[in-house]
């Protein structure tokens, strides 16, 4: 009796988790839900003659999901205040090479201390070879 419910436990287990087949949960074809936009809302045209458009290509007024996200969170180009055009005047322009000529060793730079130093005099590389050290 008892191995007749462990033999119909062991199979009504089996066949649950024969449900479960089918690729796994991770390997699933799923839509990007980052991707979804909403439709605008149908506009008749003034003019009948126009030509449709082709199947699949983007709405001209519109722009893509991504430009439509980047618009909502930074609100596209602001007018710049008075102190802010009075500092970028003030400022001036930079010259076109300046980053090429600041990394010259030729290049006079004001001593900042020994971490600068340090930083400066750093070999180039990805940085796999970096260590640090903290006094204790």
């Amino acid at each position: 009796m008892r191995n007749v419910k462990t033999a119909i436990l062991l199979g009504a287990g089996c066949a649950m988790l024969a449900a479960c087949g089918g690729g796994g949960i991770f390997n699933r074809d799923r839509p990007d839900e980052f991707a979804v936009q909403r439709q605008a809302p149908l506009v008749v045209p003034p003019d009948f003659s126009l030509t449709p458009p082709a199947p699949g290509a983007p709405r001209p007024a519109e722009g893509t999901a991504s430009e439509q996200a980047l618009e909502a969170l930074f609100g596209g180009p602001a007018a710049r205040s008075e102190i802010e055009t009075s500092a970028l005047d003030r400022a001036g322009s930079a010259a076109p090479g300046i980053r090429s000529q600041v990394g010259d060793p030729a290049t006079n730079i004001v001593a900042k201390g020994s971490v600068t130093r340090d930083i400066i005099a750093a070999p180039e590389g990805d940085g796999q070879s970096a260590q640090t050290l903290i006094p204790s």
